[in-house]
């Protein structure tokens, strides 16, 4: 586990930078919520960082979610989904007490949990994921196709879209970077101009620890940050952000 001194001077320090690209941007700090990407973190280590304040985390496994629930149950936190929902874990998701699903990208799954909702007569937040750089290792809908998906899934009551999510580009042009969040922004104003029903595009999920900056100055208000917190994780990228539908 990361000491907790470690872990406190490195949420110290990601503040900071969220204070100083919010400075720049000329944004209201309290505009952006920070989210602890809390993939294959220990409880331990999770439960330090919520006692210094923080109450948003977001796991990519559901089997993680499920692994930690009892040590975490008793700690006030919200709990977002943020990896590649299969539609055969959709039960334990909606088990597990997560308010917000950021990976919504497929009309099957927006069905799926619609019927499931529907018959537990809840409602849950979403927000719908868009592949913003064109890689094909990421999951997300294209943004050419975006507005009509968002109009579809907006026929779903239970379903309350609150905005979008992407994954920028993994490189170190920051243009590159830039680009994904522009369009990203750029399909929030155009769903906005459209005044859709059970839509809201408030929420745009965008950044993680190396590229939060970029993502303020773009507009984001939840960045997604995990190894300037908690350290280097054990797995690739690939490992949660590339498994098979099923």
């Amino acid at each position: 586990m990361v000491a907790n001194t470690s872990i406190k001077a490195n949420l110290h320090s990601v503040l900071q930078r969220i204070n100083i690209a919010c400075l720049k941007a000329n944004r209201d700090p309290n505009q952006v919520k920070l989210l602890l990407a809390t993939k294959t973190v220990h409880p331990d280590n999770i439960i330090l960082a919520l006692n210094e304040g923080q109450k948003l985390i977001g796991e990519n496994k559901v089997q993680e979610i499920k692994q930690k629930h009892d040590a975490l149950k008793n700690i006030p936190h919200e709990k977002h989904f943020i990896g590649h929902l299969q539609t055969n874990k959709i039960k334990d998701v909606l088990k597990y007490d997560v308010s917000c699903i950021q990976s919504l990208d497929r009309l099957k799954l927006a069905e799926h949990l619609h019927e499931g909702l529907s018959r537990a007569t809840r409602k849950v937040d979403v927000l719908i994921q868009v592949n913003t750089s064109g890689e094909q290792s990421k999951f997300g809908i294209h943004p050419a196709e975006a507005i009509d998906f968002i109009k579809k899934v907006a026929g779903f009551n239970t379903l309350r879209i609150k905005g979008l999510m992407t994954i920028g580009i993994f490189s170190g042009e920051e243009n590159k970077v830039r680009q994904c969040f522009k369009t990203l922004r750029s399909i929030q104003e155009e769903v906005k101009s459209e005044n859709m029903h059970n839509v809201w595009m408030d929420e745009l999920s965008m950044g993680m620890s190396s590229d939060l900056e970029v993502a303020i100055e773009e507009g984001a208000t939840i960045i997604r940050v995990g190894t300037a917190i908690f350290g280097i994780r054990k797995y690739s990228d690939s490992y949660y952000w590339n498994e098979n539908e099923s």
